[in-house]
């Protein structure tokens, strides 16, 4: 990684709080901790010449091996098993959200190695250093929901191959397996990562020689509406842009010299090319499932993804049951990122949470992950478009609100972000530009919604579930005009 054992802290302008007595135990145990080469740093910024790392290609594979599991072999499975769609449609709208949605992301892997910040720290060039408690807290709750799906869906995958094991044990065990990836830091998830693909990638080979034949074989469903067809692409979206609050936060150790096009390149192939592979498996075996009884009962009405992945693989005997564990158990090479970001995010939400380190918030979340990822796996579709669809709301109104401040403000310039202020609210924008364009994406996302829970007007009309298309066009339109107020008013 390039990272020297006990990454050190950045020491810009970090914030001085007095010390409590549990911040002094907490001290000597993260110091310990340090000597074993576990990442102690917090949310500052790390300087330029800490970020030592010139391993670019490390950039592919964290992203390939976040996606390339049987989530987003799960998000490609709704289009047929929950919007009713058919393989070809199914296809055809993975092919272009998939091209067009990892662009976001892979954007925001950039500004890890040129400026050495978390995302959530990130955020208060433009939402300013209280504003950007909103899109922090939002964070949280959104990783934590990625975590819930994440754990669901390999607890479902491990309960499916042995009967002395439920989905709880299942969930429990994912939980713990990502918590400990996720506990060592920053160097281990990247190091882990560059292998946790090979699992996965060898069972959807096998899987495709086992079931291959029968994809030809798909019910053909009723033509499509607007509909369905729109919410099922704005689901696949918000579970590729959602990914864009956490990217810059493992590129932060790697060279600020790097190519900027050459850290794109890398981040988009990665993410691309695992979301359309995962996308399009997921959707041809739920396609087919229906016409082959034993993928049917597997599949459980749609609300076991991975009771289909091992009813697939099944037909290989004991092979198969092997298979359909290494994959559940490479399910923490997308939690322990996600796991990660959650507790850098929390730390932004207020100098106090900053007091305590990373660490502990592993535990925090593994706390709240367990029961909830427990209650929420009997209905596991309702759930899974739930959750994301709420996350990819709000994150592609942060993500437009970013790159606007970027392009149009700080002109493409990272000098322009003067990182010794990451801390001082007074040298920081306002933030009431970002505040206000976040509302009026709100007013235009509300009634766009389509959920189990509610539909607005808009989305009730015929047009589906678009919040997150014109939630992002409308932040786009409005954090201009209010920005150029606030710099006006404000001058900063």
């Amino acid at each position: 990684m390039g990272v020297p054992e006990g990454e050190k802290a950045s020491t810009i302008s970090n914030e001085v709080v007095p010390q409590t007595r549990a911040q002094r135990w907490y001290a000597s145990i993260t110091e310990f901790l340090s000597l074993w080469g576990i990442e102690t740093n917090g949310i500052n910024p790390i300087l330029p010449e800490d970020r030592t790392d010139t391993k670019l290609y490390q950039m592919f594979f964290v992203w390939f091996s976040a996606n390339i599991n049987i989530l987003t072999f799960g998000t490609g499975s709704a289009g047929p098993a929950f919007f009713g769609l058919g393989l070809r449609d199914s296809f055809i709208i993975i092919l272009v959200v998939d091209l067009i949605a990892c662009l976001i992301p892979a954007y925001f892997a950039i500004f890890g190695p040129k400026l050495g910040m978390r995302s959530m720290v990130l955020a208060r060039y433009s939402w300013g250093y209280y504003g950007s408690i909103l899109p922090s807290a939002f964070t949280v709750f959104s990783m934590q929901g990625f975590l819930i799906l994440n754990c669901i869906i390999g607890g479902q995958t491990l309960a499916s191959v042995s009967s002395h094991l439920d989905d709880s044990l299942g969930i429990t065990i994912i939980g713990v397996l990502s918590v400990i990836v996720t506990f060592f830091g920053y160097k281990v998830i990247h190091r882990y990562e560059t292998v946790a693909w090979i699992p996965s990638v060898i069972a959807f080979i096998v899987m495709l020689g086992l079931g291959g034949k029968h994809l030809t074989e798909a019910p053909v469903p009723p033509p499509p509406t607007a509909a369905a067809v729109l919410s099922f692409a704005t689901t696949t979206a918000s579970s590729v842009i959602s990914w864009c609050m956490m990217t810059p936060d493992y590129g932060v150790y790697h060279t600020n010299k790097a190519s900027s096009t050459r850290i794109f390149l890398y981040s988009y192939t990665g993410f691309f090319f695992a979301s359309l592979a995962a996308h399009m498996l997921g959707a041809a075996f739920a396609a087919a499932a229906p016409g082959v009884p034993s993928w049917d009962a597997g599949f459980d009405g749609g609300n076991n993804v991975g009771g289909l992945i091992q009813a697939v693989l099944s037909s290989s005997g004991r092979f198969g049951n092997f298979l359909t564990v290494l994959v559940a158990l490479s399910i923490p090479s997308a939690c322990a990122p996600t796991m990660y970001t959650f507790a850098s995010s929390f730390m932004t939400i207020h100098a106090w949470f900053a007091r305590v380190p990373r660490y502990v918030y592993t535990f925090i979340s593994e706390a709240i992950l367990i029961p909830v990822a427990i209650v929420g796996a009997r209905h596991f579709y309702t759930t899974f478009v739930d959750i994301l669809s709420v996350i990819g709301y709000w994150s592609t109104v942060f993500a437009a609100i970013v790159i606007v401040e970027h392009l149009m403000f700080r002109k493409n310039d990272w000098t322009r972000y003067d990182l010794s202020q990451y801390c001082k609210p007074r040298a920081l924008p306002l933030g009431v530009a970002a505040i206000l364009a976040f509302l009026c994406a709100c007013g235009i996302i509300i009634p766009s919604m389509s959920q189990a829970w509610y539909v607005g007007p808009i989305a009730n009309a015929g047009t589906g579930d678009i919040g997150v298309i014109v939630g992002f066009v409308l932040a786009c339109m409005m954090y201009p005009i209010f920005r150029t107020l606030e710099l006006a008013i404000s001058k900063k």
